[in-house]
C-alpha cells in the first residue's frame, strides 16, 4: 500500500512516500520568495505546490496510480476529534475559502484532495493541529471573555503516544499519558485513556526557541498598551524565548555557548527545561497523578543535556520515554495506513 504525505510548512512541503510502514524516500522541497511573492492568500499557493510535487514524482519514477492514499497535514479547522479524517468537498471550501487563520498547515487537506479526486483513491488528514478533545472543566480560562483552546503539536504528541503504548505493551486506550514536544513552539499533552484531554500551549506554558509562552499577565497588558499589538504579538511569538534572552533559536547553538563557560546561557536553557518539567508536573494533575509514561518527543528531545534536565525533575511521576525527532511524515502516512487496514475508521468532516 503506497501512501504519499505532504506536510506543507511557511516556505517549504515536505513529502514522503510510505510502502506500507517502510518509508520509500522524503524529501523537502524549498520555495523561494519569488516562488510565493504571486499569490495573495496561502490557500492560493496549492496549485503551485501540488505541481512541485508531481514533478519530484515524476523524475524519481513513481507513478500516481500506484498510490492508495494521499495524506496531508491537519490544518486550522473549528475544533475536531483526533485520528483520520476523510478529505470532502465541506472541508474543502472551509481550507480554502473560509480559513479560520492563514497557515501553511490548511494546504496540506487541499493538495491531499486535489491529487487524490484525480486518481480514484480517498484523501485524509490526520491529527490537526485543531484537535480538540477537552473535557468542560479544561475550557475555563479565569476570565470569562476567554475561553481555553486546544490547538497544539498534535500530530506529533498523538503519534509518539501511541508508539510509548507499543513499548509499553498495552493498547494507548488503557494508558494515561503526558507527552511534550520541544521544537520551536513548545506544548505538552495529557492523554487520558485514548483522549488527549488537555494541554498547556505553546502561549501559556513553558517559553521556546522563539516563544515567550506564559509571561506575568499584568506585565504583559502594560507592554500591549506601551506598543502596538502587532510589535507586541511579534514579541511574544518569534521574538520570544531563547531569541528573546540569547539571540538565537537553535538550541545547539546555545549548548555551545554553555559548553564554553557561559553561564547567562546556561541558566536561560535550564529555566526552559524548568519550565517544561512544571508543564509536565501541572498535567500530572489532571490524572490524579496516575501517570503511566512521561514522553519527550520533538526536535529538541535529541538534546541529552535538555532531556537529562527534565528527566530528573519529572521521572518521580512516571518512567520517562524519549522518542526524539518530529516524526510528522511518518504520522501521517502511519495513520492513513491504519485506515486503510481497518484498524481505524476515517471520521467524516461536517462541521459546517
Amino acid at each position: 500500500m503506497k501512501i504519499l504525505a505532504i506536510n506543507p510548512g511557511s516556505t517549504s512541503t515536505k513529502i514522503a512516500l510510505y510502502d506500507n510502514e517502510r518509508e520509500v524516500f522524503q524529501q523537502n522541497l524549498e520555495h523561494t520568495n519569488d516562488d510565493l511573492a504571486p499569490f495573495k492568500e496561502i490557500a492560493d499557493q496549492y496549485q503551485m505546490r501540488k505541481t512541485a510535487i508531481t514533478s519530484v514524482l515524476e523524475e524519481r519514477g513513481i507513478r500516481l496510480e500506484e498510490l492508495k492514499a494521499v495524506v496531508g497535514r491537519g490544518g486550522i479547522l473549528p475544533p475536531v476529534k483526533s485520528g483520520a479524517y476523510r478529505v470532502n468537498e465541506a472541508m474543502v471550501d472551509r481550507l480554502r475559502n473560509r480559513p479560520l487563520a492563514e497557515h501553511a498547515s490548511n494546504l496540506g487537506g487541499l493538495i491531499a484532495y486535489e491529487m487524490a479526486e484525480s486518481l480514484g483513491i480517498p484523501s485524509f488528514i490526520y491529527d490537526s493541529v485543531a484537535v480538540d478533545e477537552f473535557e468542560p472543566i479544561a475550557r475555563i480560562s479565569g476570565l470569562a471573555d476567554i475561553k481555553r483552546k486546544s490547538l497544539s503539536h498534535a500530530l506529533n504528541m498523538r503519534a509518539a503516544a501511541i508508539e510509548t503504548a507499543k513499548r509499553v505493551g498495552k493498547p494507548y486506550r488503557d494508558l494515561n499519558l503526558i507527552v511534550a514536544h520541544l521544537g520551536g513552539g513548545i506544548t505538552v499533552s495529557v492523554h487520558h485513556q485514548g483522549r488527549m484531554v488537555d494541554i498547556v500551549s505553546d502561549d501559556e506554558g513553558p517559553f521556546s526557541p522563539e516563544r515567550a509562552g506564559r509571561v506575568p499577565c499584568m506585565e504583559l497588558v502594560k507592554l500591549c498598551y506601551k506598543e502596538e499589538q502587532g510589535t507586541a504579538m511579534k514579541k511574544i511569538r518569534g521574538k520570544g524565548g531563547l531569541i528573546s534572552y540569547l539571540n538565537t533559536n537553535s538550541a545547539l547553538e546555545v549548548e555551545k555557548m554553555i559548553a564554553q563557560g557561559n553561564d547567562e546561557a546556561k541558566l536561560v536553557y535550564e529555566a526552559m527545561a524548568y519550565q517544561i518539567a512544571k508543564a509536565i508536573g501541572e498535567l500530572a494533575t489532571v490524572v490524579e497523578g496516575k501517570v503511566d509514561r512521561v514522553v519527550i518527543t520533538g526536535g529538541i528531545a535529541y538534546s541529552e543535556m535538555m532531556t537529562g534536565w527534565i528527566q530528573k525533575r519529572v521521572e518521580f511521576i512516571a518512567p520517562v520515554e524519549l522518542i526524539p525527532g518530529e516524526n510528522e511524515l511518518r504520522s501521517l502516512a502511519l495513520g492513513a495506513l491504519r485506515v486503510l487496514k481497518g484498524e481505524e475508521t476515517a471520521l467524516e468532516y461536517d462541521l459546517d
